[in-house]
């Protein structure tokens, strides 16, 4: 009795088999695997282009921080940070009173050693029609020869000298011209013209410029900007000067401003062994939107293509060197072999196999069943692995 019982359960476990598995071939057969719903794409054009993309950071491509020569209590400052100024324009006022007196501490002392000069000319004069008379007296045995010689001598002393007291005066004007320019120093004017970035000291303080020339302003030039990108090492040997680029701002993301490559710094940074390369961008800043040390994002364009067909990346199917596509007809999806150009991270350009406005076959919603199994088996004509014509999609060899 209990064997006839066991022989009855493995009757009805090998029947709950079979329908399972007739069930499981009914589904993954079954039409509805076929009809389920596709993401389509059209076939259009567009524009497309590859980049390499990096961070920067926007600063003034010309700009001179302004010091101080001289040392002394700030008398009086003219501008304030944000202001525009023009070349040559007063900006500080260093107490000048010490410099002033060494001027005309100068002046007083060239003015004796010219008074001087003009005394030992006079002398010179003298000197000489005393020589001609002691000639004249000698000629007649008046004199002794040794007075001859004694006032002739003279006149030569006194010609030496005079050429010490022409030497000593022009070192003194030397003197007093560089004691000028040390008063000059006490007025601080603008060297270029722009905008007042920073102001660094105040009215009253008291600057000592005898280790080093203090900082007093920057000035900086805010009609061209530069942006400073960082570029990896693995990406560096791709750009060039004079190569096509474009960048954002972070608070302006929308707006795009383009330029080209100015120059690739050959000295890296290394941050944390991370090898950065600097490239600097040139952009005419002329509306003023671009600030000091705004934060960019960079694209450098190495390919651009315009008006091209296009179809999205997740179109594109098959390894590398063998891509299709699954085009949607009316008789259902085709699979169809395409020549492709530039990818990005999201479109694909197709050069040979599609027409403008065709849909393809970019994925598959709720793909089970039938489209599962189809991605083992290819489609007459292809190589094993391929998806066939039904939608489901498969992996995209190579990508």
């Amino acid at each position: 009795m209990l064997k006839g019982t066991g022989s009855l359960i493995n009757i009805a476990v090998g029947l709950i088999i079979v329908c399972a598995s007739a069930f499981a071939l009914s589904r993954m057969y079954a039409p509805d695997a076929i009809s389920e719903a596709q993401l389509l794409a059209p076939v259009q054009r567009g524009d497309i282009e590859t980049t390499i993309v990096a961070t920067g950071q926007l600063e003034p491509k010309r700009y001179v921080e302004v010091g101080a020569q001289v040392s002394g209590q700030v008398d009086a400052i003219y501008v304030e940070e944000g202001n525009v100024v023009t070349e040559g324009q007063l900006l500080v006022d260093i107490d000048a009173t010490v410099f002033r007196t060494q001027v005309q501490k100068t002046e007083a002392n060239l003015d004796n050693k010219r008074a001087q000069l003009e005394q030992l000319k006079a002398e010179r004069e003298l000197a000489i029609l005393r020589a001609k008379r002691n000639e004249r007296l000698h000629a007649q045995d008046a004199v002794s020869e040794d007075e001859v010689y004694a006032s002739q001598t003279n006149v030569r002393v006194l010609d030496s000298k005079i050429s010490a007291s022409i030497a000593q005066i022009k070192a003194d004007e030397a003197s007093l011209e560089g004691d000028r320019a040390t008063l000059g120093f006490a007025k601080i004017y603008a060297p270029i013209a722009g905008t007042v970035a920073t102001i660094k000291v105040r009215q009253g303080q008291t600057l000592n410029a005898n280790q080093n020339a203090p900082t007093l302003l920057q000035i900086s030039d805010l009609n061209t900007m530069t942006v400073r990108a960082e570029v990896s090492e693995a990406d560096v040997g791709k750009l060039y000067p004079g190569m096509p680029v474009y960048f954002t701002t972070l608070g302006d993301t929308k707006t795009r401003y383009h330029s080209v490559v100015r120059q690739v710094l050959p000295t890296p940074n290394v941050v944390n062994d991370v090898v950065l390369y600097q490239v600097l961008i040139d952009i005419e800043n002329n509306n003023g939107a671009l600030m000091d040390a705004m934060t960019t994002q960079v694209f450098f364009v190495l390919e651009r293509k315009a008006n091209t067909l296009l179809v999205p990346l997740a179109a594109l199917k098959g390894p590398p060197h063998h891509p299709f596509v699954l085009v949607a007809t009316a008789q259902g999806n085709e699979p169809r072999q395409v020549k492709v150009g530039i990818k990005n991270r999201t479109v694909t350009e197709i050069l040979d196999g599609l027409s403008e406005d065709e849909q393809v076959v970019a994925g598959v919603r709720g793909a089970t069943g039938r489209s599962q199994r189809s991605q083992q088996d290819g489609p007459p004509g292809m190589p094993p692995g391929m998806p066939p014509g039904a939608p489901g999609g498969g992996r995209r060899g190579g990508f």
